[in-house]
Parts: structure tokens; C-alpha cells; sequence
């Protein structure tokens, strides 16, 4: 159950969040809300993937 609720939130992070990864956003000069942003979507898929 919980894999399927990360797999879930994952699909939705894909289509509503910005990938930083694409825009080429340099992390060390990333803002606060970026970094956020980015260290959610890590926690979403490292779970999504355990």
C-alpha cells in the first residue's frame, strides 16, 4: 500500500512539479524553495523505489 501511495505521488510530481534536472539549475546556486522542491521529489521516488 505504501509503495502504490509513492508510486502515485511520484506520477503527479512528474506532471506538476519543474524538473530541475532538465532546466539545467545549477544545485549550489539553487534557492531555498528549489532545494525543497527538489529534496521532496528525491524522498518521493527513493521511497517509491524501495
Amino acid at each position: 500500500m505504501k509503495k502504490k501511495f509513492f508510486k502515485f505521488l511520484a506520477s503527479a510530481n512528474k506532471k506538476l512539479l519543474p524538473s530541475y534536472t532538465k532546466e539545467n539549475v545549477d544545485l549550489t546556486k539553487a534557492s531555498k524553495l528549489q532545494m525543497a522542491i527538489f529534496a521532496y521529489k528525491l524522498w518521493v521516488t527513493k521511497n517509491a523505489l524501495d
